[in-house]
């Protein structure tokens, strides 16, 4: 199993050089990734908020081991050509260390409504599709040709390509226990699942984690042939026999990565302090 540290784009960590702090710390502590989030706008959270490529871009600088990257970003709301440059470019600036986590991204009313975009889940679920589908297309660094539903592209190249051959790893988001997003995943590299039954922060029931690996594996069937990861996250104990009892149960039943997250309802959740505590414990080991 490998362990990364999950931040969000905003509050103390808005900033770019607080962002870079984080990585430093989580490289030297041992952990294998660091992930933020991807919002531009957020009304529970009215604090500033950072452009997540940017705050990337100075942890990749300050660091040269842990894999870094998103999760998730939208794909919907942004332009696949210009989201596929700046992955690229992140990925060749890393050394070939990103991981590109996709979602339809949240809440829908905030980061779609609020810009005159459209909110109808099943048009946005289409664009993520199509988007992730160009995206690995323009990462070949092949000329692209595309006259689909939602985009367009004509004998465009775009280089360079990322170092990562054929592309970063793509992980999908959803929420469990609905099918569609997993069903998404399983045709790409990983699954983020988060749980209608576990708030951000808390573990999620090791029986339903179960349930989603099996019916994930059922799907597998025409996806990119290589390692599949199941991310889970949440707030551990640093102590060895607390990590034990809450992440060795999901372990045994598929997860492959931990990611190290705060509690959602606490103030700690965009604040550096005790951010920089846990990360400095190091990963859970048991």
């Amino acid at each position: 199993m490998r362990f990364s540290v999950n931040i969000p784009n905003f509050g103390d960590f808005a900033d770019p050089r607080t962002v870079a702090q984080v990585a430093t710390a989580a490289e030297e502590a041992g952990w294998d990734g660091l992930f933020v989030w991807d919002h531009v706008l957020h009304r529970r959270h009215p604090r500033p908020f950072g452009d997540p490529w940017m705050l990337l871009t100075a942890a990749a600088l300050a660091t040269s081991r842990i894999r870094l990257g998103t999760l998730v970003t939208p794909v919907a709301r942004r332009r696949p050509h210009q989201l596929a440059r700046q992955v690229a470019t992140l990925d060749q600036l890393s050394g070939g260390r990103v991981i590109f986590g996709a979602g339809l991204g949240g809440p829908i009313e905030d980061e779609y409504g609020s810009f005159g975009d459209l909110t109808d889940p099943v048009v946005l679920a289409e664009r993520l599709d199509e988007g992730l589908g160009l995206l690995e297309r323009y990462w070949s660094g092949e000329a692209v040709d595309h006259d689909g539903r939602h985009y367009q592209a004509r004998d465009v190249t775009l280089l360079p390509a990322t170092v990562q051959r054929p592309r970063p790893p793509v992980w999908i988001a959803g929420f469990w226990p609905n099918r569609p997003p997993m069903r998404r995943a399983a045709r790409w590299d990983g699954a983020v699942p988060l749980f209608a039954s576990a708030k951000h922060g808390h573990a999620p029931p090791v029986e339903e984690v179960r349930e989603l690996v099996a019916y994930v594996n059922r799907h597998r069937e025409g996806g990119s042939g290589g390692p599949f990861e199941i991310v889970l996250g949440g707030a551990s104990p640093a102590d060895a026999a607390g990590a034990r009892d809450l992440i060795g149960p999901l372990a045994d039943a598929g997860a492959t990565w931990w990611d190290e997250r705060q509690l959602q309802d606490t103030e700690d959740l965009d604040r550096l302090a005790p951010v920089l505590r846990r990360i400095e414990q190091g990963p859970p080991r048991w």
